[in-house]
């Protein structure tokens, strides 16, 4: 029954439908007492088994889903395009003109959303064919009813139904839409009303380019009341059979039409489709409302993780780019140790509103990102890398410096057609390098091992378990002085976070501080407490302890100290317009790349 799958995954998907039988039967059993208006089961609940039962199941017609099975080698789009085509033409069945129009739209809607969404059953109140008088005589045009149910966020398939529309229009040799001055004015006024009394729209779209649109449009988008507010103006119109707003229809023209121009016009490229050029003309750009105030669409009570990253306080998740096994589609890891911290109030499955590249994702954990540093009561700054060290110091947090990674696919940027933004320097870019100057250099592990001065095991854990083992901060810069690769990320502190001034101050503490040094190995290094070095090592994201007015460092102590420049001849430079980063690398004697360039 499964033979695309292995025997595990096959006997997994056995047990599923054996449970789902048993469940079945006894809802079979209940209904046979006669208490329920259904006599089986299946009258209610149809077990769909691919994309194609869902199809049929949800919206027909019968026969549909093999149909669908037969053209599996088509693509989406297409395949929404040619099932619809064949409904017309009496492939699954003799339908009157308008229920054959309405069928294939909504059964090309419900291939479009992949049968996962309410739109081609909630969405799609009706399909009519209507007839009005023109200068010319009688005309008839197609005309497609919205609801409610229709949502933003599939806005390219909200506009490709439009599309669809018109192409079953040409197919039943129906004459183009063409919008009366009443209707364009009475749509804007709508639009317009539905912002300020019911909900924000994804874009801004001006009216000019609203009623452009409308002008153009080759099918009528219309629909029903979605809310209890009326227009005051363009009342009581002939072919519009209600004063109050018609969310659905607003959302398809404004976040649709409008606002996925330009992927609606790739589509339509893609399938040579004709008397759509006037599309090209639409450029919206998104609302900025939209893009920086996600706060404005927080329900009271509920917690913000952190600002726009263009804001003066910045994001507060750094960006990773990269998928785990329990992260998909608009979804994004986070630390486990992140959710403690924080309270609780993020969780595995929780939907957070995000910044870019999209809407929001849904939250997995992921151990192998950067986990947050703390600053706890008693100054001292700690890294917080597992669940249980967490559980441990969150009553003691006094202030949260870093909230780790947010891991995002670039998948999610290409979906969203959002350009990407600068990685930081991660261990998957490290381990590259790594491997590169390895095999340059030296050829294989052992003679690298040997010029390290670190046992072969040791080296090849590190290669092969990036992710999860670290080197310690010697080992680092011993691999980085010699192959003459960039310092590990783990030893990558936030440079461009403080000033140059902040920098010599830092240096000269660390100068005039103690330096505990065991067979050449720099062990710990203790500070005499100042508040301007405290601050700088706070805004470094340096992890480091507090006692007896004494600042300590002990496993970042060899980074530091190399990264300063400490005990080297080079000569500093302190002009203002240089970048830090040039000058730690500089000073460190191999590059030290920018671990935080972009936060969320």
């Amino acid at each position: 029954m499964f033979p695309n799958c292995s025997k595990a995954y096959a006997e997994y998907f056995n047990e599923l439908e054996l449970k789902l039988k048993e469940l079945f039967k006894i809802a079979e059993d209940a209904k046979s007492r006669n208490f329920d208006p259904k006599s089986t089961v299946e009258e209610e609940i149809r077990v769909a088994r691919d994309f194609a039962d869902r199809i049929e199941y949800m919206v027909g017609p019968p026969g549909v889903g093999k149909r669908i099975r037969e053209l599996s080698h088509m693509k989406r789009v297409p395949l929404a395009f040619k099932i619809a085509e064949e409904i017309l033409y009496g492939g699954f069945g003799n339908f009157e003109t308008e229920e054959a129009a309405e069928q294939a739209v909504k059964t090309g809607t419900a291939i479009l959303t992949e049968g996962v969404t309410a739109a081609p059953i909630q969405g799609i109140v009706k399909v009519a064919i209507k007839q009005r008088q023109t200068d010319t005589g009688s005309s008839k045009y197609l005309a497609i009813y919205f609801a409610g149910p229709v949502r933003s966020a599939g806005g390219t398939e909200l506009a490709l139904i439009i599309v669809l529309g018109d192409y079953i229009r040409r197919l039943l040799g129906l004459d183009l839409y063409k919008a009366s001055e009443e209707e364009v004015y009475r749509f804007i006024e709508e639009l317009r009303l539905y912002e300020r009394e019911v909900s924000r729209f994804q874009f801004h779209v001006d009216d000019e380019t609203i009623a452009y649109i409308l002008r153009h449009l080759p099918v009528e988008v219309t629909g029903i009341k979605t809310d209890p507010v009326e227009v005051s103006s363009f009342r009581d119109i002939p072919t519009i059979e209600t004063n109050a707003v018609r969310g659905g229809a607003l959302r398809v023209v404004n976040d649709g039409i409008a606002g996925r121009a330009s992927k609606v016009w790739k589509v339509i490229d893609e399938l040579n489709l004709t008397g759509w050029d006037w599309l090209k003309n639409i450029v919206v750009s998104k609302n900025e409302e939209v893009e920086l105030g996600y706060l404005q669409d927080i329900i009271a009570g509920r917690p913000v993780f952190s600002f726009p990253s263009s804001s003066k306080h910045g994001g507060r998740f750094r960006l990773r780019y990269g998928r785990a096994r329990n992260t998909g589609l608009t979804c994004v890891g986070i630390h486990p140790a992140t959710m403690i911290i924080l309270d609780g109030f993020i969780a595995v499955g929780t939907q957070l509103r995000l910044e870019m590249p999209g809407k929001g994702g849904i939250v997995s954990t992921v151990e192998t990102i950067e986990p947050p540093i703390v600053r706890l009561k008693n100054g001292s700054v700690v890294r917080v890398e597992t669940v249980e060290q967490a559980s441990q110091l969150k009553n003691k947090v006094e202030k949260i410096l870093f909230l780790g990674d947010l891991l995002i696919s670039f998948s999610e940027f290409f979906e969203n057609e959002k350009p990407l933004v600068e990685s930081g320097y991660v261990e998957e870019w490290w381990i590259w390098d790594f491997k590169n100057a390895l095999k340059e250099r030296y050829g294989s592990v052992e003679a690298t091992s040997k010029a390290l001065n670190i046992q072969t095991k040791r080296l090849e854990e590190l290669l092969n378990n990036f992710l999860t083992i670290k080197p310690t901060a010697f080992e680092a810069v011993k691999i980085s002085s010699i192959l003459h690769v960039p310092l590990h990320p783990r030893y990558t502190y936030f440079w461009r976070n403080i000033t140059f001034e902040e920098f010599f101050e830092l240096r000269k503490s660390v100068l005039n501080g103690k330096l505990e040094v065991e067979n050449g190995l720099v062990k710990k290094l203790t500070l005499n407490f100042d508040l301007k070095t405290k601050l700088t090592l706070d805004k470094l994201l340096l992890p480091h302890e507090v006692s007896d007015e004494k600042i300590v460092i002990v496993e970042d102590a060899a980074s530091l100290v190399k990264c300063l420049g400490v005990g080297e001849a080079s000569q500093l430079e302190t002009q203002k317009d240089q970048d830090i980063l040039r000058l730690v690398s500089r000073l460190a004697g191999f590059e030290v790349k920018n671990k935080f360039p972009c936060f969320i």
